[in-house]
């Protein structure tokens, strides 16, 4: 009786201290910190103040999302053509900064519920003499736009329209593209309306928009790795909040003046 009296208290020993390290293992996944990948160069959605600090609209939802789940947030700067591989090898967690959700991406990355919708318009010097109305009159012109995002997509797809042109000059960011366009090598920029109004508020009387669509409108989406549903939900659940409480419209008013989320 005695030996298996202490059988008994040897497996409950071992049961209660396998329960303990799930226990411990469920209490450190839940305090994981969240690394978020971005384009620090991507102004307002994300990118480096003048105290050389992430700051942006994404930045702000992020943190109020992590303080929300009691999780530490850390924003780590990425080569944005590499962003898919950056999530695959978990390096981050989540991409998070104006990324659009295509059908293509889709097949390597887990989308949250869109949050925002996305026009890629057409930017030209304020001064200057060119015109665009549409598509058609890109023809015969230097176009710039930045590299892996959403617009040369879309002209890589569409390789009639972009023969036309007389030349496409691919950028790190839109920040070194309309610097371009100011000094007068590029005839037009296409892209993110969100950022070319932004930089227009810094550059009144350099450059203008025209209010051309150029493709399709598309949506903003937080992006996981395709088996990380957990944290996907867990995200999408406390965002759906901030909705609902009308956080998401207050930051929205702090980086556009008016509330544009969906």
């Amino acid at each position: 009786m005695k030996k298996i009296f202490a059988l008994c208290m040897m497996l409950v020993l071992a049961v209660t201290a396998l329960a303990g390290c799930g226990s411990n293992s469920a209490q450190k996944e839940e305090s994981k910190k969240i690394v978020v990948g971005l384009d620090d160069s991507f102004p307002p959605m994300g990118f480096k103040d003048e105290k050389n600090e992430i700051v942006g609209f994404d930045i702000d939802l992020a943190k109020e999302v992590a303080k929300r789940l009691g999780r530490e947030v850390e924003f780590k700067a990425i080569d944005w053509n590499s962003k898919e591989a950056e999530l695959k090898s978990g390096r981050v967690d989540i991409l998070w900064n104006g990324l659009d959700i295509t059908d293509k991406r889709k097949e390597n990355m887990l989308f949250s519920e869109p949050y925002m919708d996305n026009r890629q318009i057409v930017f030209v010097a304020k001064n200057g003499k060119v015109a665009v109305a549409g598509e058609a009159d890109l023809a015969g012109k230097t176009i710039g736009t930045q590299s892996g995002g959403t617009t040369e997509e879309y002209f890589e797809n569409k390789p009639e329209l972009k023969a036309s042109m007389k030349e496409v000059k691919y950028y790190p960011d839109y920040i070194n593209a309309f610097m371009d366009l100011e000094n007068g090598r590029l005839d037009a920029v296409v892209g993110d309306e969100i950022i070319g109004r932004y930089y227009i508020s810094k550059h009144p009387d350099e450059i203008q928009a025209i209010d051309t669509v150029i493709g399709t409108v598309s949506q903003f989406g937080i992006a996981f790795r395709k088996d990380d549903q957990k944290l996907r939900d867990e995200v999408q659940k406390v965002f759906d909040e901030m909705k609902a409480d009308g956080t998401v419209a207050k930051i929205s008013e702090k980086w556009f003046a008016k509330d544009i989320t969906k």
